[in-house]
């Protein structure tokens, strides 16, 4: 989803000389680069993932690209420049590459043997993503209930191969997040996760025990984007735990999104996450990644 309503804090932020990472100088952090290019698709990132040891980034857009990247970094495995490949124009349902009806893109899983899936909201759906086109996983019956803008933004993919994805919004007054499970082409719907205050879910990951995270994040008027990890462990009966392992303070981050948790080559846990501009220049788009063991 794209909250406008934050382009207005956000510009009196920059009007009173604030530097919105100036606050987020918690422990954890690895650091916050800013990603910079030319070519107009390259912004509203809502995904990310990760590759190669830290080496590759493949991010995407809300409005229907795929980014792939090379990461240079420093001896402490800050990330010191990243050179991008020409996006990958990503299509609708019914091939068209040019319109932006249902080609809102916001969730990104790589598995394990290289297949790619996104999500979409708008016309919510899940794919299986092909060079030559896209394969449209079934919908749940769950999908019909969701909001225009406020459905599949977070997507993950275990080590079984299961996916995982939930809405960004859910009824008013719900305790939790319907979570949806896809599985030898079927899907399950009977677990969800608890709400957290006011913070809804942008990204989801699982790292190299199976353990699930989920990104959420939250806004306010006066000061801001909030963002936080939760950690959750996988059992037979749903999703334990959810546990705050990171968060940040309002005003620390801009409007994070996606979350790619991986293991660096010093065995470190690291969070990557991208923010989403939406597209506007007052709004910036950066890698923050923060260690989380």
């Amino acid at each position: 989803m794209q909250p406008r309503s934050g382009q207005l804090a956000l510009i009196a932020a920059l009007a009173a000389g604030i530097s919105l990472t100036a606050f987020a100088q918690e422990p954890g952090l690895l650091g916050a680069f800013s990603i910079r290019s030319e070519h107009p698709m390259v912004g509203g990132l809502s995904a990310v993932e990760i590759t190669g040891g830290g080496t590759g980034l493949v991010a995407l857009s809300d409005r229907g690209a795929l980014i792939r990247g090379q990461i240079t970094r420093d001896e402490t495995g800050r990330v010191v420049a990243l050179a991008l490949a020409e996006p990958e124009i990503l299509a609708d349902r019914n091939g068209d590459l040019a319109g932006r009806n249902g080609r809102d893109s916001e969730g990104l899983a790589i598995a394990d043997d290289g297949r790619i899936f996104l999500s979409f909201e708008g016309d919510h759906r899940v794919v299986l993503h092909h060079a030559h086109g896209d394969t449209i996983l079934p919908a749940a019956e769950g999908f019909a209930a969701f909001q225009p803008n406020a459905s599949l933004e977070a997507l993950a993919v275990g080590a079984d191969g299961t996916l995982y994805t939930l809405p960004e919004r859910s009824g008013d007054g719900d305790p939790g997040f319907p979570l949806f499970r896809y599985l030898n082409g079927a899907w399950d719907e009977s677990w969800s996760i608890p709400r957290d205050g006011r913070f809804l879910p942008v990204g989801a990951d699982f790292d190299d025990q199976g353990r699930f995270y989920l990104l959420e994040r939250d806004f306010s008027m006066l000061f801001g984007f909030a963002n936080q990890i939760r950690q959750f462990e996988v059992t037979s009966a749903g999703m334990s735990g959810g546990v705050t392992v990171w968060q940040s303070p309002y005003g620390g981050f801009s409007n994070l999104e996606g979350l790619s948790v991986w293991r660096d080559p010093q065995g470190r846990l690291v969070a990557s996450m991208v923010s989403d501009d939406n597209f506007s220049p007052i709004l910036p788009t950066e890698l923050v990644e923060i260690i989380l063991e």
